[in-house]
């Protein structure tokens, strides 16, 4: 009991309410009877970064106790647009594109949830045969007061900005899962507070026992100050390369690099405080990072991988060839440096090539280029871009 909750409450923002948790815990141990864990997720982008599995590395641990997951996808609701944060009406998806980013988004959490544990479930299921009578009894349940409480609804409402009858309709529909479901808790980010209480509410409504509500604070991204997000170029795709991965783990800062242990590492905390430990004690922080990074790359790729990317990330840090590069090969010798740059793919115009070439992040066979102007004879080189594009170039008459 004392193991679940400490893996309960590790990293969380709020666990809410804490004395009911433990009493379903309690339960669940006494009775042997698994208690069901949902996380309802919207696939409205077609993949996710190491920021958004924060809460699946939640789910995880509950599933590693032995309890059942629940993986929801919100087919239904992705159609009505979640408003949670948003300063103007979320356009919805069409039924295309919530089935084709629900497939990529499953096969990419499978990477951190155990797909042979885990319920799948859309909410299509119960929320279809609903229809209009269904729908505004559950409307009936929960008044317009209560529903301008929720602080971005208030705020457009302050400033005059429209708010659609539909938008309404979303968390009185994410609450209705967990109706549907039977669920003892539900995960969600912080800004997902609102349509959680709901769930509780409505179960309420229905009879049933509420569900607890988890929510997990987001993850800073590599900049350390603000939230990972692809639109800030601060992320880490769990589909990027492992050698790429692996390089941004450790550009992280060592302060940072503890908040990510706690919250994206499946190591104890007792080992996670050994390791803080050690290093006060003078051991080097590159040590622990280098750790975490093998561990975040091998949950996405594989430990060989994870093993490879360190040995990559060594050698570009002393000057040399990963071991790995690509083979190109180009015709037309004697060619220009920045033509060739363009040719090879290591520059996207002969233009940014200059400049990378001005910059001084250009090589040729370990040799930084100055001369935009020089023309390489027929044969080999390797040529490198910057710290991490390498091309080893045929060059031929």
């Amino acid at each position: 009991m004392e193991e679940a909750l400490a893996i309960s409450l590790r990293g969380v923002q709020e666990l809410l309410p804490q004395d009911e948790w433990v009493q379903k815990l309690a339960r669940s141990e006494a009775m042997k009877v698994p208690l069901r864990i949902k996380l309802g997720l919207d696939p409205t982008a077609p993949d996710i970064h190491v920021g958004h599995t924060v809460v699946l590395n939640k789910m995880r641990q509950l599933q590693d106790l032995g309890h059942t997951v629940i993986f929801l996808i919100g087919d239904f609701t992705s159609m009505i647009g979640d408003p949670s944060g948003r300063n103007t009406t979320r356009p919805p998806l069409t039924a295309e594109q919530i089935k084709e980013n629900a497939q990529t988004y499953y096969r990419q959490a499978s990477l951190v949830l155990d797909p042979a544990r885990t319920e799948i479930r859309y909410n299509s299921e119960w929320s279809d045969p609903l229809g209009a009578r269904g729908m505004i009894q559950l409307a009936s349940r929960y008044t317009v007061a209560r529903m301008m409480e929720r602080d971005d609804f208030s705020q457009r409402f302050k400033d005059g900005r429209s708010i659609s009858v539909h938008e309404f309709l979303y968390p009185l529909m994410q609450g209705y899962d967990s109706v549907a479901l039977r669920s003892d808790l539900e995960l969600g980010g912080t800004d997902q507070k609102f349509n959680l209480l709901m769930g509780r509410h409505l179960q309420q409504e229905y009879g049933q026992e509420p569900q607890c509500i988890l929510t997990m604070p987001l993850l800073e991204g590599l900049d350390g100050i603000e939230k990972m997000s692809k639109s800030k170029n601060n992320y880490i795709g769990i589909n990027e390369d492992a050698n790429t991965m692996f390089a941004k783990v450790l550009s992280i800062s060592d302060e940072l690099m503890w908040r990510w242990y706690t919250l994206l590492s499946f190591r104890s905390e007792a080992e996670i405080g050994a390791l803080r430990e050690e290093v006060k004690g003078g051991r080097n922080p590159k040590d622990a990072k280098v750790l975490l990074a093998k561990e975040i790359t091998a949950r996405f790729h594989s430990a060989a991988a994870a093993d490879a990317a360190e040995q990559d990330f060594i050698n570009r840090s002393r000057g040399g060839v990963p071991a790995d590069i690509p083979e190109v090969q180009l015709g037309g010798a004697p060619l220009g440096i920045a033509a060739l740059l363009k040719q090879a793919g290591l520059a996207p115009s002969t233009s940014e090539a200059g400049r990378l070439i001005e910059g001084g992040g250009v090589r040729v066979d370990s040799g930084v280029i100055a001369d935009k102007g020089l023309k390489l004879e027929a044969g080999t080189y390797v040529v490198q871009v910057g710290k991490r594009k390498f091309a080893r170039v045929t060059l031929t008459d």
